[in-house]
């Protein structure tokens, strides 16, 4: 028959056993602190971005349309039409 395995009693804590890091949660703390500044950043970037294309391309319709009025204002005296 066969002999039951030898218990063997709780692992006791080890004194040799290194501590936490003290510095450790405030580390992770400035990490994501800066993770979700870097996220802000991003966004308000982007926004910006958006704003200074549809500004720049309202720009540049209203040049194209003044252009356009004054091409046909000198075709129209030039032709007399």
């Amino acid at each position: 028959m066969a002999q039951p395995a030898p218990t063997t009693a709780p692992l006791a804590p080890r004194e040799e056993e290194l501590p936490l890091d003290p510095e450790a949660v405030e580390r992770a703390y400035r990490l994501h602190r800066a993770r979700r500044a870097a996220k802000a950043k991003r966004h308000r970037e982007r926004t910006w971005a958006n704003v200074r294309f549809w500004v720049l391309l309202a720009v540049a319709v209203a040049v194209a349309l003044l252009l356009a009025a004054r091409t046909l204002g000198e075709i129209q005296r030039v032709f007399g039409l």
